[in-house]
């Protein structure tokens, strides 16, 4: 490269890295791309190379990469990675690469209005515009349009929205509103259109707050607690007043309540369903028109009980709106004589619970997460087969009603896949539009509202978010309304307007909260009434997803303990599957073919063991009885024989070379006396310990047919109790008489008379016996034998799942490891926070006792001892003590909603 671009850029355009795997650039390189110049005010990145190298090569190779990259407080406009291509140009060379300065992003936002901006990259650069508007009921102070300049600087200071008074002369009343345009429920995107025809309608009428005129002050909280706490700050803080909250998540529903109760407002929610905002102790000012996520639970427990399902599983993200549903399920389905068996969760990742739940066999399963997140999970349902016949899932009902085939870049499934993957699934959805055909308050029907309601929203305005909840947020503005009309009547009697309403002004909300109490009126979802934890009753709709389609399969009133059935369920296996595997119990036996011909061998061996018996009995006088009596009479013939023949023969007379004579009788009291032994032993053994049946079980094995059904292996044995120990005195005892027949045949085997020819031919058949036994094994080790053959043969598949069971418990020890590691880090990293947090409020402590003003050049706030709520005279609470609460919740919410730097931002 030339000198000149090297400097004064130098320390911009070199990376020095280790060599890539291209290998070194030489320096006579004469093939390639030629070396390009960066762009103004940038620079280029060069893998692997050194700067020597770069001031002496003239060419690149092929398929090398380079970066531009610019000076602090630029941004690249062009392509930012350029390749040397084979016909040695670099790709996009039609396209320049820029660097333009950075204007700042304050100018994109703009309270109470909207900016519209143009000529925009990732931030704000030269040439960007934005152009600024404010809602209904606000007028713009400030140029209506800035430029970004090439000095980093707009070309207009940002404007504000002022509210200004009505034409009509009506005194403004203002309520302010949160709703999630995106994140994990977009439910604003229906949900504040129907806010604004509620508005327009009630503003219209002259018999609902006549002399006033409701203003809506909206911001996106994209249902993030983190995102929300810092516009809810900025929304109270700043003019006008807001008489009234409205969020819609149920995680910033949650958040609010640590600012209602100091600000003195109460809140009323349009989408929230958490079971924890029920809490009347934690939140004694908070209504909702959209019902508690509990209402789903009965009509859970009524569906398992219909089908006969017992145990279900369970699984849920980490969010506390569906573990208080999951709880409340849990009491439910207790007293109902069922069982939640598995119970998985997840924060963001639903793989492994995914996995759990295969592993564990769970067959009903509950799962509870946003609609963003269900695609997640079921494209891990996909991967392990989780669903088919075996399965049911049952999910929330207020996703979008092609939520499945909605592109998601964070799951590499397919559509197709998706939708085999949710077929057949059960939703439970509160009831939210009136099904019967009746006007409301606003003298519209349901279905004229829902007219009205798609013409606003445009194509598809099914499958927009909140689409299913923006009746709810209808009649939540006609509950508020009545609830102000009911406060200003009686106000009027003390000579108060709710105009005058400001955050300390206890009497207004006190008469707002009796009005929203009493509240009781038909709306567009159906009859509008709160009980007692100020939540609204609704019937339950359940829906199953039929061919990609959405059916009504029924209703549910839980207050009645009704279901309605339209008996039009659909499985994919013919009927509802079982709740778990069953299992059949088969024995094991020969084949028949096998069988037989064993049979009749034996019975050809049996009869032929008959007549070779009577033939010695009726011969030789011998009995035979059982196994040791067989033995003693055979063996203990040879015996007696070599015996007395070592007996006779060995033995000399010192006077006489005599022999004693071999007497019969001796030879049958020997072999009587080894013969009643056994009889003794066998006698003893099966008085004390008899045999019995016993049955082994072998590892549970899959059907060769497709049935929902495991096989568990058995096999039979006669055996005792203490069999090994009978064993081993029987056969101890028969060992000795073996070994000392052995010794006794080994000391006659040179006796020679003529009137015992066949001893040696008894010490042969000695020697038979015993080279038979220590070649052979014993009975009972040949039976074990036999058993551990039979399992081999019947499992023999069983090593190699064994080997897989091993794996996958060396993976799952490596995933517990790496969580436990990453728990450690996070709670160091929970540690440093809260000592970060302590100094910042010793540090703002210090600063509020310094400060000399109201944030919007006011004049400061007069602390007294006698107020309650600790507000100043101008009906704000003091800066303190929402800085430590705001500092508070910042904590509450994780890493994962607010980091350290948004926290300064928010009490700063």
């Amino acid at each position: 490269m030339p000198p000149p671009l090297l400097s004064p850029l130098s320390p911009l355009l070199l990376l020095l890295l280790s060599s890539s795997a291209r290998g070194a650039v030489h320096a006579n390189l004469t093939e390639g791309c030629q070396i390009i110049h960066p762009p103004r005010d940038g620079g280029i990145r060069y893998r692997g190379l050194t700067p020597d190298e770069v001031r002496s090569v003239r060419f690149l190779p092929f398929d090398y990469e380079i970066e531009y990259v610019c000076r602090p407080e630029r941004e690249i406009v062009g392509p930012k990675v350029r390749k040397c291509q084979r016909d040695g140009t670099w790709t996009a060379m039609g396209h320049p690469s820029r660097c333009l300065r950075t204007c700042p992003k304050a100018h994109l936002s703009l309270e109470n209005g909207q900016v519209a901006a143009g000529a925009m990259e990732k931030v704000p650069v030269e040439g960007t515009w934005a152009r600024f508007s404010c809602q209904p009921g606000f007028r713009l102070v400030g140029a209506a349009r800035s430029n970004c300049t090439r000095s980093g600087r707009w070309s207009q200071p940002r404007p504000h929205c002022l509210p200004h008074r009505p034409p009509s002369g009506k005194k403004a009343v203002h309520v302010g509103a949160l709703f999630p345009m995106s994140g994990g429920w977009p439910g604003g995107q229906a949900c504040l259109p129907a806010v604004r025809m509620a508005l327009e309608d009630i503003n219209e009428r002259r018999d609902i707050l006549p002399d006033y005129e409701l203003r809506l002050i909206h911001v996106d909280s994209k249902c993030d607690p983190g995102q929300a706490t810092k516009l809810l700050y900025e929304l109270l803080y700043n003019l006008p007043f807001k008489i009234i909250l409205m969020p819609g998540c149920s995680s910033v529903s949650i958040f609010f309540f640590f600012f209602a109760r100091i600000w003195n407002v109460t809140v009323l929610s349009y989408g929230s369903s958490s079971p924890a905002l029920s809490n009347r102790r934690r939140f004694p000012t908070f209504f909702r028109t959209h019902p508690s996520a509990t209402l789903h639970n009965p009509t859970r427990v009524q569906l398992f009980k219909k089908w006969g399902w017992t145990k279900i599983a369970t699984i849920q993200q980490t969010e506390e709106v569906f573990t208080s549903t999951l709880d409340d399920l849990d009491r439910r389905v207790k007293e109902a004589g069922l069982e939640i068996t598995f119970r998985q969760s997840f924060f963001s990742d639903p793989s492994a619970s995914v996995r759990n739940l295969k592993r564990q066999d769970a067959r009903i399963i509950v799962g509870l997460f946003y609609e963003t997140v269900a695609r997640k999970v079921f494209c891990e349902v996909y991967k392990e087969k989780l669903y088919g016949k075996k399965y049911v899932w049952f999910l929330i009902g207020w996703y979008a009603n092609k939520w499945f085939r909605t592109p998601d870049p964070s799951i590499n499934c397919t559509e197709a896949e998706m939708a085999e993957a949710v077929e057949g699934h059960i939703t439970t959805e509160i009831v939210m539009l009136n099904p019967e055909n009746t006007r409301s308050i606003s003298n519209m029907t349901s279905q004229e509202f829902i007219e009205k309601l798609e013409k606003r929203l445009g194509n598809n305005p099914k499958e927009t978010g909140g689409y299913q909840e923006a009746p709810l947020a209808y009649d939540a503005i006609w509950a508020l309304a009545l609830a102000l009309n009911k406060t200003a009547q009686e106000l009027a009697k003390q000579g108060v307007g709710l105009d005058e309403f400001n955050y300390n002004n206890k009497t207004i909300t006190d008469e707002i909260y009796r009005a929203l109490n009493s509240s009781a009126f038909e709306g567009v979802s159906g009859h509008v009434v709160f009980d007692a934890s100020g939540s609204r009753m609704a019937w339950t709709l359940i829906e199953q997803l039929q061919d990609g389609e959405y059916q009504k399969i029924g209703y549910y009133d839980s207050t009645k303990d009704n279901l309605s059935w339209y008996n039009n369920d659909k499985w994919i296996g013919g009927s509802p599957p079982a709740d778990y595997t069953k299992v059949i119990t088969t024995f094991r036996f020969l084949s028949q073919k096998l069988f037989i011909s064993v049979a009749v061998l034996a019975s050809l061996g049996i009869v032929l063991a008959v007549v070779c018996l009577a033939f010695n009995i009726y011969n030789g006088h011998a009995r035979l009885w059982l196994l040791g009596l067989g033995f003693s009479l055979a063996y203990g013939s040879m015996f007696t024989k070599i015996w007395w023949v070592h007996t006779v023969f060995t033995k000399k007379d010192d006077k006489k070379d005599k022999r004693k004579s071999l007497e019969p009788w001796k030879l049958y009291a020997t072999v009587g006396g080894l013969v009643a032994f056994d009889v003794v032993t066998l006698s003893v053994w099966q008085i004390v310990d008899p045999l019995h049946r016993t049955i082994e079980e072998f590892t549970k094995e899959e059907p060769k047919s497709d049935m929902d059904v495991s096989i568990l292996p058995q096999l039979e044995h006669c055996s005792s109790t203490k069999m090994n120990t009978w064993l081993g005195i029987f056969y101890g005892f028969k060992g000795l008489l073996l070994l000392l027949g052995i010794f006794l045949a080994y000391e006659t085997k040179s006796v020679s008379t003529e009137k015992i020819n066949d001893h040696r031919a008894v010490g042969m058949a000695i020697y038979n016996v015993a080279m038979r036994r220590l070649i052979t094994r014993g009975e009972w080790q040949a039976e074990q034998q036999d058993t551990m053959k039979t399992g081999s043969s019947t499992n023999n598949n069983e090593e190699e799942k064994s080997r897989l069971l091993e794996k996958e418990n060396r993976e799952l020890e490596k995933i517990i490891a790496e969580k436990e590691e990453r728990v450690s880090e996070l709670r160091q990293q929970l540690q440093a926070r809260q000592q970060l947090q302590l100094r910042s409020r010793r540090r703002h402590s210090r600063d509020s006792q310094n400060s000399q003003g109201f944030p919007q050049n006011s004049q400061p706030p007069q602390h007294s001892q006698h107020s309650q709520h600790s507000q100043n005279s101008q009906g704000f609470p003091q800066p303190s003590l929402v800085r430590c609460l705001v500092s508070e919740q910042a904590e509450k919410l994780g890493r994962g909603n607010c980091d350290g730097s948004r926290v300064h931002l928010l009490y700063k």
